[in-house]
């Protein structure tokens, strides 16, 4: 239920208009004054739009409406009047008023206004909230990097999401390999269905085959019911099969029947099932390679491997770590409700030489550690565990001493020269990297590299 403030110093006018608001389905709250508003405003009610007198005793409708944005940002606001003139109603709506309304009321005309009023605000806050996303987040469905190796893939995920072809996506584990199919799936014409998704090395063969091909009652013990499997479930949808180089080959064989042609038989059913399913799998094994061993099959791999994407180990794209370390700073400090607001330059440099075996899935789990644990309004080396330090790449992130301008000698050197304008353009944009980057010319790649190297916070 929407909250209206009426405001109008006519007892009698405010009671006959109380009254029409809560027929139209509004909870009306009522003040006789400037002053009571005011009071109502600064009280824990959110109200969705003001409906004001603009000639009242003392304070009228428009400085109302100033005292009220000098709080805060007012909600929408609409005067009434009866002393309606060209010069009092331009001066509202100059200042901010959202609609001008002249006594006595067409209350027809006061039900369309607030109704438009009222949507349109939503609609402003939906649009701002989704703004506030966009810069935060910074990500292309949920997936972050602006390294040279990312950019193709969310070209290609672009491209090739919206056809129907098959995917296979290699990686090592913890890469996002999941995160890449959601991608693939919210880009194309299904995405009005959730995927659905299946992990082949999670189960046995038999709860495998069960999960995934559905089974009739009395197909084994314990079949009580007639079950769906995972292939039906995502009719007019994506069955994302995660780790598929660990499926038995008798289940591959079934697998690739289904894929030539498009029919199944639930274990233990004889009646064969057709859906309409598109195929993502990964696999964080050389599919090439187990075909060779005989553990996979080479006419599967054809089926599922129209496209193929490589998502490569975090360790080969460290210019998309410093992104991340702030983006999940930001993710877990609200989670955990902790001020932590950054990281210090030194911790960061920990972060951007680690091997990172266990890939972005690892980077995660030390950020969480690290905001729970720290005491201070940036992560420091201290809240880090001591494995990073130990797999730190100790070679430089990029270029020599000699490239990046350190050399002896009197006088402030090129990098101290770099190091001011860069700390310069960074304060003058308030902070905000992209802009800090476009203004000095260089990437934002190039511009994290920078703040690493130079320690800048």
């Amino acid at each position: 239920m929407k909250t209206i403030l009426a405001v109008d110093d006519r007892v009698n006018s405010l009671k006959v208009l109380s009254a029409i608001l809560t027929d139209e389905g509004y909870r009306v709250l009522q003040a006789t004054s400037g002053e009571e508003a005011l009071e109502a405003y600064n009280g824990d009610v959110n109200i969705d739009a003001v409906l004001s007198d603009f000639k009242m005793p003392g304070m009228d409708g428009l400085e109302l409406y100033r005292r009220m944005n000098a709080v805060k940002k007012a909600p929408p606001f609409i005067i009434m009047s009866a002393y309606g003139t060209v010069k009092s109603a331009v001066q509202a709506l100059k200042e901010g008023v959202t609609h001008y309304l002249i006594k006595p009321l067409d209350y027809e005309e006061l039900s369309i206004v607030l109704d438009k009023t009222i949507r349109e605000r939503e609609i402003s806050r939906e649009l701002n909230s989704l703004k506030r996303l966009v810069r935060e987040e910074d990500t292309f469905h949920g997936m972050i990097g602006d390294s040279p190796k990312m950019i193709d893939i969310f070209e290609m995920v672009r491209t090739v999401g919206p056809t129907d072809a098959s995917v296979l996506i290699c990686g090592e584990t913890g890469t996002g390999k999941e995160l890449l199919a959601r991608s693939l799936h919210a880009e194309s014409h299904r995405n009005g269905r959730d995927m659905v998704c299946i992990n082949s090395a999670a189960l046995t063969e038999n709860l495998l085959e069960a999960e995934l091909f559905g089974y009739v009652k009395g197909a084994f013990t314990g079949a009580a019911d007639d079950r769906t499997g995972r292939l039906e479930m995502a009719d007019k949808s994506t069955l994302f099969l995660d780790e598929i180089g660990h499926m038995s080959l008798r289940l591959q064989t079934k697998l690739l029947r289904f894929l030539q042609e498009k029919t199944f038989e639930p274990v233990g059913g004889a009646t064969s099932k057709q859906v309409d399913v598109r195929i993502i799998a990964a696999t964080n094994l050389d599919l090439r390679r187990e075909i060779e061993r005989g553990r996979f099959l080479g006419d599967l791999l054809y089926r599922i491997e129209v496209i193929n994407i490589q998502v490569p180990p975090l360790r080969d794209r460290r210019e998309d770590i410093y992104a991340m370390v702030q983006h999940f700073i930001k993710r877990y400090a609200r989670q955990y409700k902790k001020p932590i607001t950054g990281i210090e330059p030194d911790a960061m440099e920990v972060l951007a030489r680690y091997q990172w075996p266990g890939n972005i899935r690892e980077l995660k789990n030390y950020v969480a550690r690290g905001v729970i644990l720290s005491k201070k309004e940036k992560l420091a080396t201290v809240d880090l565990p001591g494995a990073l330090l130990q797999g730190m790449d100790h070679s430089p992130l990029t270029g020599n001493k000699e490239a990046d301008g350190e050399t002896v000698g009197k006088g402030p050197t090129i990098r101290d020269m770099e190091r001011d304008l860069i700390r310069t353009t960074l304060e003058k944009c308030n902070g905000n990297k992209s802009r800090t980057a476009h203004s000095l010319g260089i990437s934002r790649k190039t511009l994290y590299e920078k703040l690493t190297r130079y320690k800048i916070g």
